[in-house]
């Protein structure tokens, strides 16, 4: 039996094959969805921070508390996410990839095109926020199923030895949709008075929306599963015992899935204390305008973008550890800066702070595409890698600008905001060095085979015979 689960037998995978054309439709598709749904989560970001604080609340003697409100529906989002990961990954590992990533880039598409039609509080009082909320989640729940979905669309068409390069696309995307947002929101913010802004400019933005959702979806229909995914579905209808989804996941490898979460939770409480918090920190400390702000995060989300692929491609030569932990240092020496630079005022050194904190976390975010998928088995890696990733920006993204609010709104000072950040950071790293191994060059029919062999060896009822695992195989 074990030299049957063991024997190489699949499908080999496009890239292995020399066939790029499928590996390259892969990658467009999974791309142009994320870019797509990140666009649309980053200008929510962004109008929180901009526009809902001041809109879409009651006004108060204290403004943080209006920030902290705007935050608190941002974080509803993250909230969400969970319940789509876990809903999309579930669904993604019987019925495939491809379908439930249509089905996500729609959800999120329709949400967002209707937050531009909501009126403010002055029109509709505390249904203007019940309302932004609710979208917010069904937004949520969409992104909750696309990272997942995207990544392994990718992963598993790529061959082992550049999984890390060509997975880092669609995490570079990211970068290109909010450079896309940061255009829209940047243009409008240039071309109209701040009060005209607030008013209606904003609305436009989330208007795009449906012109970018229909080009997305074109695009991603036109991409087909991995055989590696077809093949494990063949074997969940030859015997259903071996279950898949989020089942497989809590019960076979929990130990993945803690570790997963927390790599990613620390660097994610970065990210979005640099791309949400500094847009309310620098403005209510008059540091700097509106859309200089979004000018530097446009210009970072530039150099954020390259430097994921760069580490993507690093991650194949040197390891997903050690680019990991190559990002993690250079955000450790960055941190006790970043504040200090900030309080300059002086756009030139803002900017710098801004590009090297992003350059450094994507550093750390780019192989974690390739880490994740290497993790988990076909049969649960679609739950494995949306639950785990999900769950740390729950307790990573959603609540960092949260906290960040709540301690400078407690001590008015930015240093515990440093060492929260610190602290987050090292634990992810801590857990890099000595709970991860590592994955570079890991062939996934490998990890499937060890699957198989570990679900005989635990005697699950109703194991398969030789006979139906061959016949599977052939």
């Amino acid at each position: 039996m074990k030299e049957i689960l063991m024997s190489k037998t699949l499908t080999p995978q496009a890239g292995e094959k020399g066939d790029r054309s499928i590996l390259k439709r892969a990658v467009t598709g999974a791309m142009a969805g994320t870019v797509m749904e990140w666009y649309e989560f980053f200008i929510y970001g962004t109008a929180a921070a901009l526009v809902f604080s001041k809109t879409f609340f009651p006004a108060s003697d204290n403004p943080l508390d209006a920030v902290l409100a705007a935050f608190l529906t941002y974080a509803i989002g993250f909230a969400a996410r969970p319940i789509g990961g876990l809903v999309f990954g579930q669904l993604g590992d019987r019925f495939g990839r491809k379908k439930l990533l249509q089905v996500s880039l729609l959800m999120i598409g329709t949400a967002t095109f209707l937050m531009g039609f909501l009126p403010d509080f002055s029109v509709w009082g505390y249904g203007a926020p019940i309302a932004l909320a609710v979208l917010r989640f069904i937004q949520g729940i969409a992104v909750g199923g696309e990272w997942g979905g995207a990544i392994l669309l990718v992963g598993e068409h790529s061959p082992p030895k550049e999984r890390g390069f060509w997975t880092s696309f669609p995490q570079a995307a990211a970068s290109l949709g909010n450079v896309l947002a940061s255009i829209v929101l940047l243009g409008s913010s240039m071309l109209m008075t701040e009060e005209a802004f607030l008013s209606w400019g904003w609305r436009m933005a989330f208007w795009l929306s449906a012109v970018i959702v229909i080009i997305g979806y074109y695009i991603r229909k036109n991409v087909e599963d991995a055989p590696i995914f077809k093949e494990a579905a063949a074997r969940q209808e030859k015997y259903a015992e071996a279950s898949s989804g989020l089942k497989t996941v809590v019960t076979q490898y929990p130990k993945q899935m803690i570790k997963a979460v927390l790599i990613h939770a620390g660097e994610n409480a970065i990210y979005y204390i640099i791309i949400a918090f500094t847009l309310t920190y620098v403005t209510m400390n008059d540091l700097l305008t509106n859309t200089e702000v979004l000018l530097i995060m446009f210009i970072a989300n530039i150099f954020q973008f390259a430097a994921q692929l760069i580490a993507g491609k690093v991650s194949d030569l040197i390891g997903r550890r050690n680019t990991f932990l190559i990002g993690g240092g250079l955000l450790i020496a960055w941190i006790p800066f970043y504040f200090p630079a900030l309080h300059t005022g002086d756009f030139g050194t803002i900017s710098v702070a801004v590009i090297f904190g992003l350059v450094a976390q994507g550093t750390m975010y780019a192989p974690q595409a390739a880490i994740y998928g290497e993790l988990f088995p076909t049969r649960a890696r679609y739950s494995g890698v949306s639950a785990s990733y999900q769950v740390a920006s729950v307790i990573g993204g959603a609540m960092a600008p949260i906290i960040a609010t709540a301690l400078w709104n407690r001590f008015d000072s930015w240093i515990p905001i440093a060492v929260y950040m610190f602290v987050y950071l090292v634990l992810g790293i801590v857990v890099m060095i000595f709970g991860v191994r590592e994955t570079m060059g890991t062939n996934l029919e490998d990890v499937d085979a060890k699957d198989y062999e570990k679900f005989i060896a635990q005697g699950e009822a109703n194991a398969p015979s030789e006979s139906v695992v061959a016949s599977v195989q052939q």
